[in-house]
């Protein structure tokens, strides 16, 4: 009888201790998906800010095809790069912005990137003299020297993407990395296609 009143009293206790052992894995747990979230390292900056300048030159290649009579194949092309590229952008931009990275400035063309050292990082980037040469283009001419641009532009996007696979620690910025050598992979033939039957 005795034991059975110890047992008893004993019950508060070892459900206070369970309790208490209860909290701690969540706290664990919690604490260890948040570093999973922060976690990158330099290969993932890099990937993130160079993409963004070379993601944006794309854009301004875009804005060049504005107010011109395109065959509704080249002006599906012109939309799609305009719509896939503009979001991740903004989602490369977020990620900088939480790890107390540099963001480049928007708008830059050519090789003027506010200052930021890119070195040689980023593959197919057009010159002002590009732009410049694109932008005086008419007809079957800016067609043809969009696609070659294009081309190149985003096989070097590929090859950044390729790199960031490779070296990359931020599981979503590898994922980006791998959806961009995707979706560029399958335009570069699309826009070969084009090239060919022109």
């Amino acid at each position: 009888m005795k034991k059975s009143i110890a047992f008893l009293a004993a019950l508060p206790l070892l459900f206070a201790l369970a309790a208490c052992g209860g909290d701690e894995p969540d706290s664990t747990s919690q604490s260890g998906s948040d570093a999973t979230q922060a976690d990158f390292n330099d290969a993932d900056v890099s990937f993130a800010q160079n993409m963004i300048v070379h993601h944006q030159q794309a854009l301004d290649m875009t804005d060049l095809a504005e107010g011109r009579d395109l065959d509704p194949e080249f002006q599906q092309l012109v939309d799609d790069i305009r719509t896939a590229q503009e979001p991740e952008i903004e989602t490369m931009t977020s990620w900088l912005e939480s790890w107390g990275e540099d963001v480049p400035e928007s708008g830059m063309s050519g090789m003027d990137h506010g200052g930021m050292d890119m070195g040689d990082s980023m593959g197919g980037m057009m010159t002002e003299e590009d732009m410049s040469s694109l932008d005086a283009a008419e007809g079957d001419e800016f067609r043809t020297m969009f696609l070659e641009m294009m081309i190149g532009h985003h096989k070097g996007a590929i090859d950044m993407a390729k790199t960031e696979q490779a070296n990359g620690s931020n599981a979503e910025a590898v994922a980006l990395a791998d959806d961009i050598v995707s979706a560029q992979e399958a335009e570069v033939a699309k826009m070969e296609d084009m090239l060919a039957s022109s």
